[in-house]
């Protein structure tokens, strides 16, 4: 079983900060589509601690993952996978590294290589959310609002993402995927637009790692 789940993450990294469209700000009681876009709006940058957790097909947590997370629109974000597995996963350039530190590997891909057409699309910011998702409000949970997005294409890897938010700050994403694997993460510690050195996002491989790919 793979430690995380690469793909599915790096593309609701790309689906939810890297586009670049102008929006309205949200108040306290808006439509869940318009409250997504002005936290994206208002996002240029963000650093956050997270808990990842995998779920099998019969409901049962497979493995739970913590580290840190860093944002800088457009294109640019890092994962650092601290516990129980040391884990880098750095985009910058069009391009994502995926650095296993146990296996000492390096795995570069092309982001439309690594998530398909619909992500690229994107984070050009030539598409709108509208035009690809179906979003509706799913309510509130405890002290988070949910809002599901659901891909109108047939052929998307996922078969929908939920996204928590805690007043106007992200908290929490709930990925399910083609595989029926479950995917949920939850951010604590959100800080929007601090400063962020470029240097994070610059990926160099270790020497005497293993590196496949472009």
């Amino acid at each position: 079983m793979k430690k995380t789940n690469l793909t599915c993450f790096l593309l609701i990294t790309l689906m939810l900060f890297s586009s670049d469209y102008v929006f309205a700000r949200a108040s306290t009681e808006v439509k869940p589509v318009v409250q997504l876009k002005a936290f994206l709006l208002a996002s240029k940058s963000l650093t956050a601690d997270f808990k990842q957790v995998s779920i099998n097909e019969a409901g049962q947590p497979t493995q739970t993952s913590y580290g840190v997370f860093y944002l800088q629109r457009p294109g640019k974000f890092r994962w650092d996978y601290q516990k129980p597995f040391k884990q880098e996963i750095v985009s910058n350039a069009g391009k994502v590294w995926f650095y296993d530190t146990d296996l000492e590997q390096v795995t570069v891909k092309k982001v439309d290589e690594s998530l398909g057409s619909t992500p690229a699309l994107l984070l050009s910011g030539d598409v709108a959310l509208e035009e690809k998702y179906t979003i509706e409000d799913q309510g509130v949970d405890g002290e988070m609002r949910w809002t599901k997005l659901t891909p109108k294409s047939q052929d998307s890897s996922f078969k929908y993402v939920l996204i928590g938010f805690n007043k106007q700050t992200i908290a929490g994403m709930e990925l399910n995927d083609n595989f029926g694997q479950l995917t949920r993460i939850y951010f604590s510690n959100v800080l929007l637009n601090p400063p962020i050195k470029p240097t994070l996002f610059e990926f160099v491989p270790p020497k005497g790692v293993d590196v496949f790919g472009d």
